[in-house]
């Protein structure tokens, strides 16, 4: 920046001006030129850079100060609205207490129906029976797969709770005098199977071992269990 040729032109330039519209000869407009060619006062602009300025240095890697990016949009999941299947279970019991559904980790669903049980391979789409009780044992009140997706437990109105391979579609073993009444509930860990009867009972089963039995633990809600075996409110 000339600072003394900006003062120049605020004070002393506009008066030359003046003073060349009053006077004006051609030596003198020769004159002028040429002092304004030797003073570099051709120029328009008082405040002028005649050279970019240089780059600055980055002493600190530019990501320091990069702001922090906004996150992506969170994809909305899409729920149907319509079923994409639709499995027709006329038998099904309707019953509250009683847990006749189970989908095990091979993608296979078991249901049952009456006193048959059913399982339906949702990869293939293929159904097939595992097995049908007698009408004195049945109708089937919980079925439950075990963690492996191979092995399920069978539960019949008569409290005894049957192990089945639903690959080489055969009975294992059954288990007998865990409940007083019907079983409602059934639970796999690992190789404990768990059932929970409408006595008010839950037992705990070690299916590796002939006495089964290994712990027995009072509901707190069996003082509201009625006189049919379901649970009744507490008046």
């Amino acid at each position: 920046m000339d600072f003394d040729y900006a003062h120049y032109m605020l004070t002393e330039g506009r008066k030359g001006k003046e003073n060349v519209a009053m006077v004006s000869s051609p030596s003198k407009d020769a004159y002028r030129k040429q002092l304004a060619e030797a003073m570099n006062m051709n120029q328009t602009r008082i405040l002028a850079f005649k050279n970019k300025p240089p780059a600055p240095v980055e002493l600190f890697p530019r990501e320091f100060f990069s702001l922090p990016q906004d996150k992506p949009a969170k994809l909305r999941r899409h729920i149907p609205q319509t079923s994409y299947r639709t499995l027709d279970a006329l038998d099904l019991v309707d019953d509250y207490y009683l847990n006749l559904l189970d989908w095990g980790s091979s993608n296979v669903l078991a249901i049952a129906l009456a006193t048959t049980v059913y399982l339906w391979d949702a990869t293939s789409g293929s159904t097939s029976e595992l097995v049908t009780f007698e009408d004195e044992s049945g109708p089937v009140t919980s079925v439950n797969w075990a963690p492996d997706g191979r092995h399920i437990a069978i539960e019949l109105d008569n409290s005894e709770v049957q192990l089945w391979d639903s690959t080489a579609n055969r009975q294992l073993r059954t288990l007998r005098g865990c409940h007083r009444s019907l079983v409602g509930s059934l639970a796999w860990n690992n190789h404990i199977q768990t059932t929970r009867g409408m006595d008010g009972c839950i037992v705990n089963n070690d299916v590796r071992i002939r006495s089964h039995i290994v712990e027995i633990t009072e509901d707190m809600n069996k003082r509201f269990v009625g006189l049919n075996g379901r649970p009744q409110a507490n008046n």
